[in-house]
């Protein structure tokens, strides 16, 4: 796609869906939005748009492509087990150490279609932190987030890290396809957002944001990485994707902690 076209192209996007493509990367999302007028069939973004003028199916399935979603549970196993038997469990005793009764308060951003935060229950569940806390996930896509409410479908490669155990407790009998059980979707509180532009909650112990922020330009991660470390109270944690590795934590008041985790640490006043 050329330059002119593509500029053309985003601001349609901005205007249809309110969608900033200038935080993407450029190769990246040529490429998408070329195979996806291909995948169409229609002849020209001029003819595709008219299309989408007219079509709200049309313009939902548009929507839903350009907000990435690949997602699985328990996506590097070795992390979420540093998770669940380091982060997780010091967050936990710090916040009782600081009196805090509401429970840890905890934010999948960028969710897509649910096994983040689905992973996140299934941990708290096993850490017997399932009551008084705030389990949000957040996502873009408002296709991603109706099939995360719904509990699924979810596909044999999407529950591969699952133990046999873990899918007896926390998945209904039967499958593929599998579906989350209601009570574990009822400690996840899903909600519609957009990370770049929205405003953030606050005072978080842990935001996980995995292999999102790898689809953005250097000066869209930026803005993230400052906005998630508002985000965090002092001592709270970000995990973010294998991936996405912080050069200079520090410019952003985080400390590394070790692969994939980041400690906001206390200014001085």
């Amino acid at each position: 796609m050329e330059t002119e076209l593509y500029n053309q192209v985003k601001i349609s996007v901005k205007r249809l869906l309110g969608i900033e493509l200038n935080h993407y990367k450029d190769e990246q999302m040529r490429r998408r939005l070329d195979a996806w007028l291909v995948r169409t069939g229609s002849a020209s973004w001029e003819q595709y748009f008219k299309l989408v003028h007219s079509d709200s199916n049309e313009l939902s399935r548009f929507r839903n492509y350009l907000t990435i979603n690949v997602s699985e549970f328990f996506r590097d196993p070795e992390r979420w087990q540093t998770l669940k038997t380091q982060i997780l469990p010091d967050l936990i005793k710090d916040g009782r150490a600081r009196s805090f009764k509401n429970g840890p308060r905890i934010w999948s951003a960028g969710c897509s279609i649910g096994p983040e935060p689905y992973t996140l229950a299934i941990i708290l569940s096993e850490l017997a932190v399932t009551h008084n806390h705030l389990l949000l996930a957040t996502d873009l896509d408002r296709g991603a987030l109706a099939r995360a409410k719904a509990r699924g479908p979810f596909t044999s490669e999407d529950i591969r890290n699952v133990s046999a155990a873990e899918r007896a407790n926390y998945f209904d009998a039967g499958g593929p396809p599998f579906f989350t059980t209601g009570k574990l979707a009822s400690l996840i509180t899903f909600q519609e957002q957009d990370l770049l532009q929205d405003t953030f909650d606050d005072n978080f112990d842990l935001i996980v944001c995995r292999n999102v922020i790898i689809y953005f330009t250097t000066e869209a991660k930026n803005i993230l990485y400052n906005k998630f470390s508002r985000a965090l109270r002092p001592g709270g944690i970000l995990f973010l994707g294998g991936t996405e590795i912080l050069p200079r934590p520090q410019d952003f008041s985080l400390q590394s902690q070790g692969f994939s985790f980041y400690k906001k640490v206390q200014i001085a006043a």
